[in-house]
């Protein structure tokens, strides 16, 4: 077996990848921003116990260079997933944010895979936002579907700051494989990720906007946005998979095979929500969210490329290639409103 680097192991994604690596034998290294942070750390040191001498923890910074090194010593792979993950109204200032952080640590992490000759790959957690920014974009694909080969041409460090970062984050990590030979890189590219969190203090955006929406925030309409979804299970099996299987290559897009809209998510939240009167039963009209934009902190431009467009996905490679069996999407958001639930004593 194995023994694998997971930066961002505390987070949403990377405790779930943490776990299915132990549960599959590897001895893992995971990064964490501070280890005297103990709402961040609990979930871990819990792991430590169950699997002794299977999981060691370092203190790690994305914007320090050279600070992952001591945690990839003696790694076999390395599965880059600390990156931030904002919705548009969670962001301020872009660049500082969210591209810095992501392309800054990016090439730090792969200069330390550089200097650290016992790592022969890398797995890379990236997003179907390096693939399109604004959903219309996707309309003028082949078949208006979503797939692998695509790249986000339209976003900026001002227009989805957060869909750049995932684009210029992703092709640095392509420059600096190719400029090489000894490793090689296999990107994970989910949709909206959801499902049961084992990281109560993860900021992700996905977590972010759901519970607004829990809490009623949508009560009286949802904004008609779409997003693919899965289930940070299912993504966490597909980063693994990419790290065993000797033959994946390339980009794997890990979604729903069709997007699905606020208002879809809330109706497979209905029937297990504690107050179901606080989810939204209809769509806010467009023009709504127009005169709402200025104040939430989204252009008219991104109004009218996203609201009310839904599109297809494909993502057979994660099937056919690393055999990622989906969950049902009513099993997916069940059991996130019931870990959310409970970790809000609902």
């Amino acid at each position: 077996m194995s023994t694998a680097l997971v930066t961002g192991g505390s987070g949403f994604i990377g405790m779930h990848v943490v776990k299915l690596l132990l549960e599959h034998g590897h001895k893992v290294h995971a990064t964490v921003r501070s280890l005297k942070d103990p709402n961040k750390c609990k979930p871990l040191l819990s792991l430590q116990s169950v699997y002794p001498d299977k999981l060691v923890l370092f203190e790690a910074d994305l914007m320090k260079d050279g600070s992952f090194l001591d945690a990839m010593k003696g790694c076999d792979i390395v599965y880059h997933v600390a990156s931030p993950f904002l919705v548009p109204q969670q962001i301020k200032d872009g660049l500082r944010e969210c591209v810095e952080p992501a392309l800054s640590g990016t090439r730090n992490v792969l200069q330390s895979v550089d200097e650290t000759s016992s790592v022969t790959r890398v797995v890379l957690t990236s997003s179907i936002a390096a693939m399109y920014g604004d959903s219309v974009d996707i309309l003028k694909m082949e078949n208006s579907t979503l797939s692998e080969t695509h790249w986000n041409q339209t976003s900026s460090a001002t227009n989805n700051p957060y869909s750049y970062s995932k684009v210029v984050a992703e092709r640095q990590a392509w420059k600096m494989c190719d400029a090489q030979t000894r490793w090689d890189l296999v990107v994970i590219n989910p949709g909206l990720v959801v499902g049961p969190s084992l990281s109560p203090g993860s900021a992700s955006g996905s977590l972010y906007m759901l519970e607004a929406m829990y809490q009623g925030d949508n009560k009286m309409g949802a904004p008609e946005l779409h997003y693919p979804v899965a289930d940070v299970r299912d993504v966490a099996e597909a980063h693994v998979k990419a790290g065993e299987n000797v033959d994946a290559k390339g980009r794997y897009i890990v979604a729903s095979e069709q997007s699905l809209s606020l208002l879809d998510m809330a109706n497979y939240v209905r029937p297990v929500h504690r107050q179901p009167k606080l989810l939204p039963t209809r769509n806010l009209p467009k023009l709504m969210v127009y005169a709402a934009g200025p104040f939430i902190g989204v252009s008219m431009k991104w109004v009218s490329g996203n609201i009310g467009i839904g599109y297809k996905v494909d993502h057979s490679r994660s099937v056919n290639e690393l055999g990622v069996a989906y969950r049902p999407l009513e099993e997916v958001f069940r059991a996130h409103y019931l870990a959310w639930a409970d970790s809000k004593s609902i």
